[in-house]
């Protein structure tokens, strides 16, 4: 099973443990360690995705349960949006993808309180990261958004940078949210409560 390469630093650590407990004698809290291991490396799987083709296509940027469809209040993108938003459980895989090919416009950073990820209010509130992205459809914004449990959140893009559709873009740490602000004039095929899979599930198309 491929683990995202930020889980290693969490995962090497109870495993190295598990180890020596074993070789100690102590199997009960050896067992313990590798189970800890086990379980960190499950959250930090980082499997492959098939991506679909297609003029247009718009992908679910992470794993989880669509929470909301609605009218975007912000002006990010400088028209009028259509917000996506995905809570991502501890039980889902917490890699965010590229919803198009794109290049990316700007990345922000910003502070913010540790709500629970799966209200409204998480959208605006919580610490986040702001990924513009720049398409021939016009542009789209990923919010990689914090949440209770979740207190850091990987960027591994940068302004510039050029983006394969599905491609990974970073993550967030135990339990989460996304948004994904588009176009209004873009088509949506999701509602809430539908599960999606990021790089793999279309969610809409570019109008």
């Amino acid at each position: 099973m491929p683990i995202a390469r930020e889980g290693w630093v969490f995962i090497l650590g109870p495993l190295a443990l598990a180890g020596t407990l074993w070789g100690a004698g102590w199997h009960a809290g050896g067992a313990g360690a590798l189970a800890v291991a086990l379980m960190l490396a499950f959250f930090f799987r980082d499997p492959r995705r098939e991506v679909p083709e297609g003029e247009g296509l718009i992908l679910a940027p992470a794993d989880g349960t669509v929470v909301a469809v609605a009218r975007y209040p912000g002006n990010e993108l400088q028209e009028e949006a259509t917000q996506l938003s995905i809570f991502l459980s501890v039980l889902d895989v917490h890699v965010n993808r590229a919803p198009v090919a794109t290049v990316v416009e700007r990345v922000d950073y910003k502070r913010g309180t540790f709500r629970l990820a799966w209200r409204d209010e998480a959208s605006r509130a919580n610490e986040q990261n702001l990924i513009l992205l720049k398409t021939a459809g016009g542009r789209l914004l990923v919010k990689q958004i914090a949440g209770f449990l979740a207190r850091r959140i990987v960027c591994r893009v940068a302004p510039g940078q050029h983006l394969e559709t599905g491609e990974r873009i970073g993550m967030i740490l135990f339990g989460s949210r996304v948004d994904l602000i588009v176009p209004a004039s873009a088509r949506l095929s999701v509602k809430p409560g539908d599960r999606v899979k990021g790089g793999s599930s279309v969610v809409g198309v570019l109008a």
